[in-house]
């Protein structure tokens, strides 16, 4: 989930110019992609990865969760790809998510949503799978995460707190890619985030160097420009470069990706 995977090309080009021994801080981690892909084209950089909503746990069980996958795969073969999963076919995946859940105690439910569900729609508990409407995306081939996070640090905090332990370090580089303005945050512990943890988070990019993503639904770039002209208060991304994605969520609707980054590294 997330813009992070459009601009990992863009993330290795940008970070070409930072020193080698740059220490990067992943503070809202995710599936901890960026991470990766940052210690992978670096290795000489130290990366921290915030893994707040635990996705060391899927990565944990993704032979179990290949195993259900499978499982499924079996129960649609022969149904049309992409399209809607009939009321036989989904009792039978219900009822097999069901006992994965009570025989072996965790099911992995987002990535599950992304072989039955229809396109960017997830679900984290069997109540509000058994809501949904069944598509036959199912994943082709297994998941395979060996490898996937060494050499990368691991911390599990609040973004806050953990900007604090790491703020003092040199050529600190902060990838700040907060939860969208205004939605329901189904993956993150956190259920809401509101227009103040929105703002909150800019304290991370005062006089900082930074990788911050956003969309142009956010509206967040020119908020902070209205304010800087009509208060005293600066513009965090005064300055910054932004890089920008058209994103085709289907044939009437679409939006912008944002990467906007800053960096000035000096000497102590």
């Amino acid at each position: 989930m997330g813009q992070k995977r459009k601009f990992l090309k863009k993330v290795k080009e940008i970070i070409v110019d930072h020193p080698a021994d740059c220490t990067y801080v992943d503070l809202f981690g995710g599936s901890g992609l960026l991470s990766h892909t940052i210690k992978k084209s670096v290795p000489t950089a130290r990366v921290i990865y915030n893994d707040f909503d635990n996705y060391r746990e899927r990565l944990a069980n993704i032979k179990q969760t290949n195993a259900l996958l499978h499982d499924i795969r079996q129960i649609v073969t022969g149904l049309p790809k992409d399209k809607k999963i009939g009321a036989n076919e989904r009792c039978l995946i219900l009822d097999r998510v069901r006992r994965e859940e009570i025989e072996k105690g965790y099911v992995d439910f987002i990535t599950v949503s992304s072989s039955i569900l229809f396109s960017m729609k997830y679900v984290t508990s069997m109540a509000e799978l058994e809501r949904e409407t069944l598509y036959n995306v199912v994943r082709e081939s297994d998941y395979d995460a060996t490898g996937y996070l060494d050499g990368v640090e691991i911390e599990c905090m609040d973004y806050k707190a953990m900007f604090e332990k790491y703020k003092g370090g040199q050529n600190v580089v902060w990838l700040v890619d907060p939860p969208y303005l205004s939605t329901e945050t189904g993956t993150y512990k956190s259920s809401y985030w509101k227009l103040k943890d929105y703002l909150d988070v800019l304290n991370v990019l005062d006089g900082t160097n930074y990788l911050y993503f956003t969309s142009n639904k956010s509206q967040i770039v020119e908020l902070c420009e209205w304010i800087e002209t009509r208060t005293a208060t600066a513009n965090p991304f005064y300055g910054a470069t932004t890089s920008t994605m058209a994103v085709q969520m289907n044939h009437s609707a679409k939006y912008t990706d944002m990467l906007l980054f800053k960096y000035d590294f000096k000497e102590k």
